[in-house]
Parts: structure tokens; C-alpha cells; sequence
């Protein structure tokens, strides 16, 4: 079911109080996600040491697996960026806080504790079972 688009649910005051821990979290996100782009260890010659010395395989095998956890980090944080975002835009168009899949409100707690959220608590935790 589409949300209603008339169906404003919070003032303004509640809004920006959202919209301003919505931006809080994407700052943190995208400054994370680019500290991670920025690792020294990410060059090209990673089997080498800064003195010019080849590392040991368990250092090169360690390195390796720091970098790909790094970019497995980095795909969460873009898809919870896109959730970010996606709630912002319901924010201007006066439907955040309105479950997507069923129209109904989404408790003010889960909103705080995950401002993003698309579902209400008992529409996500169904989507989870169907998966």
C-alpha cells in the first residue's frame, strides 16, 4: 500500500529534529566511507614494507583480508546512505514516518533509533520471514 501523502504525522519541530539526525548520520557515513578509500594499504604494492622489505605471507594474507572486510564495510554504509536519502525525500514530501508496506505509522522509538526506517516493526520483521 503507497503511503498517504496527506497524512502528515509530525510538526515541523519533529521534522527538523529527523532531518538533523538523518544529516548527522550520512556526515559519519560518508566520513568513514572515504577514511576507508584513503588507507595507505590500499596501494598496489602491498607485499612490500615502507622500507623496500617483502612482508611475510601472513602479513600480505592479513592485509588482504582487512581490505576486503573494509570494502564489505563500505557496501553497507552506501545502502544505508540510500536509505538515508530515500527518507529525507519522504521528509519533503510529508510522508517519513508512514510505513511503506502498509501505510501505517512507524513507532516514534523505531524512528530514533533508526530514522531511516522504510517498515514498521511488524511489516519488516514479515519481509524477514519471506526472505
Amino acid at each position: 500500500m503507497a503511503p498517504n501523502k496527506s497524512s502528515k504525522r509530525f510538526a515541523k519541530k519533529e521534522l527538523d529534529f529527523f532531518k538533523g539526525l538523518l544529516l548527522g548520520l550520512k556526515d559519519n557515513l560518508l566520513h568513514d566511507i572515504k577514511n576507508m578509500s584513503e588507507n595507505p594499504k590500499t596501494e598496489d604494492n602491498d607485499s612490500h614494507d615502507i622500507s623496500g622489505h617483502v612482508q611475510h605471507m601472513a602479513d600480505v594474507a592479513t592485509d588482504m583480508y582487512d581490505r576486503e572486510f573494509n570494502m564489505g564495510l563500505a557496501s553497507h554504509d552506501r545502502e544505508i546512505l540510500k536509505k538515508i536519502d530515500a527518507a529525507l525525500k519522504r521528509i519533503e514530501e510529508g510522508t517519513y514516518g508512514i510505513c511503506l508496506g502498509t501505510g501505517k505509522p512507524i513507532s516514534l522509538e523505531r524512528l530514533k533509533a533508526l530514522p531511516y526506517a522504510e517498515y514498521c516493526r511488524e511489516y519488516q520483521e514479515q519481509l524477514e520471514k519471506q526472505k
